[in-house]
């Protein structure tokens, strides 16, 4: 709830206390006077009075003070981890409402960024991709992308988002709906509307598009960059999720989501026989997680299962149909230091990689020349991420992060010497926050990408300043 929302719940509970103390004090000096009155022909002494005085005066401090407590308990914020300034902060994402108890309608909540980033990047990269660091986007030889770095700025990272909290008899009705600025795909490198989240929970269930259960969003630092980790499993997806189980922060989640994956021709690119070869997706990807969470953090152990095949449509000597399997266990932690937060997870799997924050296909091609057949078939590809960072809150309006960042491919014998199979990222800022909804600072930034079998790599050094001014307001629940 915002600070006008707790303002107008602490003074009307504040009110009926004030009232009961000086109901308290009227009612005492009656019950004294009216025992006075009614005595036989006893008077109290002067001193007696002076003692029965003091006695009521005792009373309405003590009544007092019990007001004073109350009133503070009612009006101090919430405890708040550090703020979370990364492109894809997880605390912008769906957040629990206030207890249903407190909500007599819905509360409808607006909110979003305007972000500016400025750059330098001392090193040639793909310019779809100028305002980000993505080792899977370095070049694979030399001269790919240029020669020299670029000076660059942009307001991808600005966005737009919705929330409610709606009372239901079958329980809190909560929905998301947000976008950003942030071109892909089609749109790569332009300034175009991106949607982020558009979700809907009703008690256990949920629906629409956001973090898949495969992901923790929690192991985002609080980077200006906004790609972020390679190593990391980073995924909104279209899901409908199922919640059998919630204590507090802990949990445990499953969901059938919407497949997808990609293939690498390799050493045959150029060939027509796999011009007619397409995807097929039988079944939804299932994904789940169980979360503990205690005061000094969270541990999350999270899944996944999927299904990819493949038919050749082609009408000849060959059938390169197949299918494969793909799985993935993703282990994540968030651990608090006093003020400070390490972050870090480790995933292994193998044909999950579109789930990947920055990996390339999920699929690549096996020689087997010995089947007249099908000589060549499609595998899944071993992937490796690692992550470890460690948000460093000096104070309320200094922060600091620093991190690394590691991807490894273990590649197929059909794929061409310059694929990509191995990528490090890495980062430092220090960020100054004036004000709760303004930050601004620098961040230097490195990238390297390393090719399967050719020897070559290719390396990326930036240095980047961002100013974030962030905005939220709420209405209703009353």
């Amino acid at each position: 709830m915002t600070e006008s929302i707790n303002r107008q719940r602490s003074s009307a509970r504040a009110r009926p206390l004030r009232s009961a103390i000086l109901t308290a004090a009227i009612s005492t000096s009656l019950m004294f006077w009216a025992g006075v009155a009614s005595a036989d022909d006893t008077t109290p002494t002067l001193e007696e009075m002076w003692q029965i005085i003091q006695q009521q005066q005792a009373e309405i401090e003590k009544l007092k003070d019990q007001n004073t407590q109350l009133r503070e308990k009612v009006e101090a914020p919430a405890p708040v981890a550090p703020v979370v300034m990364s492109s894809d902060s997880p605390s912008e994402a769906l957040e629990p409402a206030p207890p249903e108890e407190d909500l007599d309608g819905p509360l409808f909540e607006i909110y979003g960024a305007a972000m500016v980033d400025t750059g330098y990047s001392r090193d040639p990269s793909n310019g779809d991709w100028f305002d980000v660091v993505r080792p899977t986007q370095l070049p694979a030889y030399d001269g790919e992308y240029g020669k020299d770095g670029d000076f660059w700025a942009g307001v991808r990272q600005s966005r737009l988002g919705f929330k409610s909290f709606t009372p239901t008899d079958l329980g809190e009705l909560k929905t998301i709906f947000e976008f950003e600025l942030f071109g892909v795909g089609s749109d790569a490198g332009q300034t175009t509307f991106r949607l982020r989240h558009a979700w809907g929970e009703l008690g256990q269930w949920g629906a629409g598009q956001t973090w898949s259960p495969f992901m923790d969003p929690d192991v985002f630092p609080n980077s200006i960059e906004y790609w972020g980790p390679n190593g990391m499993v980073f995924f909104r997806n279209v899901q409908l999720r199922w919640t059998p189980w919630q204590d507090g922060a802990s949990n445990f989640m499953m969901a059938l989501e919407r497949p997808g994956a990609s293939g690498d021709r390799g050493n045959y690119s150029d060939r027509v026989e796999l011009d007619g070869i397409k995807a097929n997706f039988p079944l939804p990807d299932f994904t789940a997680h169980y979360r503990y969470a205690q005061d000094w953090g969270h541990v999350q152990v999270a899944g996944i299962l999927r299904r990819i095949e493949w038919d050749d449509l082609n009408d000849d000597q060959y059938d390169l149909s197949g299918g494969a399997t793909g799985w993935g266990i993703n282990l994540s932690t968030n651990i608090n230091l006093g003020r400070h937060v390490f972050r870090g997870s480790v995933v292994y799997g193998e044909g999950m990689e579109n789930y990947m924050n920055d990996a390339p296909v999920d699929i690549g091609i096996q020689n087997d020349f010995g089947n007249p057949v099908s000589p060549i078939r499609g595998v899944t590809l071993p992937v490796l991420g690692i992550v470890a960072f460690l948000d460093l809150n000096w104070s309320e309006k200094w922060t600091s992060t620093i991190g690394y960042s590691y991807l490894d491919i273990d590649n197929s014998d059909g794929q061409s010497a310059n694929a990509f199979r191995k990528g490090q990222y890495a980062l430092a800022n220090i960020l100054y926050h004036p004000l709760p909804n303004l930050f601004f600072g620098p961040e230097i930034q490195y990238g390297q990408r390393n090719n399967y079998l050719d020897g070559y790599s290719s390396d990326n050094l930036r240095l980047q300043f961002s100013v974030k001014w962030n905005f939220d307001k709420s209405f209703g629940g009353f």
